[in-house]
């Protein structure tokens, strides 16, 4: 079974508004971060399946035969998901000889890997192939890295299988899936992010997946047919947090003033559903100063409502301070103490305002990257389309 290349890229995520407010049955606005993962499937003759992820440092390969016996009675249609296979995820911990304990990223990231590649191609002859994987996306970072690279996963297994079909045309750069082959590859990165993370949402799979922006509220993710494509700057603090430490504050505070704190979610809900309001008006008429003016100040008002309900950071505090002397709007995004946040650029922002602020948040000791939110989901891509120094990495493997 000789397989074709395959290329394909999914996008990050960010949290726009309703982080720890989501938790409390408010609406959070999710949207895709064009900081992508980007993955080669190549088919080999050599009998092995490799697996190259040079951000982790980790290189394996495998014989087909001893991949086989694992198959045995685990598989079944690659076209239907069935529940994650507990039995079959411990047979594969045993298989890379983790049984014991919680598994660090390299350990989960093969685990996802040979979970969606015996059960995609369990059923029939296992192809031998070669994976390399390369992100632009920090990981441990909140921003749906481990998503994107189910997504990629699911995406190029399922293509590669021909359970869904290449939707590349000659000549074309890139091509995105129907919406019911979407749904498919959503369904098996869903099952990747259950094996990385236990109990996932299915909000960062599903930006992944989808891209542009998602509603998620009450555990209904529904993705909004348009949103105009936003620039940002993305910080990394590089300060580390426990998102499970700052939900059960944010709990605490709740229950502790009540009468004080349901309004802030509420508010935080008004924040994310008049935002939500101001994109769909910018993709259907013209984008005016006006626009930014008020996701700027939503952006200003999120962020106090964050600080108030105990989930800021002065390193925050500094990204925040630093980047409305450039007049410039910033707010965390995610779980907040440390982390990630985000920055509006207006179309006008000049690049020398840019490179400054930029280098400013440098010289705090912070990661910074100038890119963009909303923009496509999953897709697959010609060669010449891949960036010149991501196509170099994966290639060399």
């Amino acid at each position: 079974m000789q397989l074709n290349d395959v290329f394909v890229s999914a996008p990050g995520k960010a949290i726009l508004h309703g982080e720890h407010a989501v938790v409390h049955g408010k609406v959070a606005l999710a949207v895709s971060l064009n900081l992508r993962t980007y993955l080669h499937v190549k088919g080999t003759t050599t009998g092995n399946v490799c697996i190259n992820l040079p951000n982790i440092d980790t290189f394996l390969c495998w014989d087909l035969a001893e991949l086989k016996q694992l198959t045995a009675d685990c598989c079944g249609k690659k076209e239907e998901v069935k529940r994650l296979d507990s039995e079959f995820i411990t047979r594969l911990r045993e298989f890379i000889g983790v049984t014991n304990g919680n598994l660090d990223t390299c350990n989960m990231a093969i685990l996802a890997f040979l979970y969606i590649y015996l059960s995609v191609f369990g059923s029939g002859e296992l192809p031998s192939l070669k994976v390399t994987v390369w992100s632009e996306l920090p990981t441990g970072t909140g921003l749906g890295s481990s998503a994107a690279y189910s997504v990629c996963l699911a995406a190029a297994l399922l293509c590669a299988s021909g359970a869904i079909p290449t939707p590349l045309k000659e000549g074309e750069n890139t091509a995105r899936w129907c919406q019911e082959d979407l749904e498919l590859i959503n369904s098996w990165a869903f099952q990747g992010e259950m094996i990385i993370h236990g109990n996932p949402s299915g909000v960062d799979n599903a930006v992944g997946t989808w891209g542009g922006m998602l509603r998620f509220l009450a555990g209904k993710i529904i993705p909004l047919s348009r949103v105009p494509l936003l620039r940002i700057l993305l910080t990394n603090t590089r300060v580390p947090r426990s998102t499970k430490v700052l939900v059960a504050g944010v709990k605490d505070k709740i229950n502790k003033f009540p009468s004080i704190m349901t309004p802030v979610l509420d508010s935080v809900d008004a924040v994310a559903c008049t935002c939500e309001k101001v994109l769909s008006e910018m993709t259907c008429e013209p984008i005016t100063g006006e626009h930014y003016n008020i996701l700027e100040e939503l952006i200003d008002i999120n962020q106090h409502h964050l600080n108030v309900m105990g989930v800021g950071h002065p390193s925050l505090d500094i990204l925040c301070r630093v980047t409305l002397t450039r007049g410039l709007h910033s707010k965390l995004t995610g779980a907040g103490g440390g982390g990630c946040g985000i920055t509006l650029l207006r179309p006008e922002t000049d690049s020398s305002v840019v490179q400054a602020t930029v280098q400013d948040l440098k010289d705090c000791g912070f990661d910074c990257w100038e890119t963009s939110i909303g923009g496509p989901g999953v897709q697959q891509h010609s060669p010449l389309s891949v960036k010149e120094e991501v196509l170099e990495i994966l290639n060399r493997y």
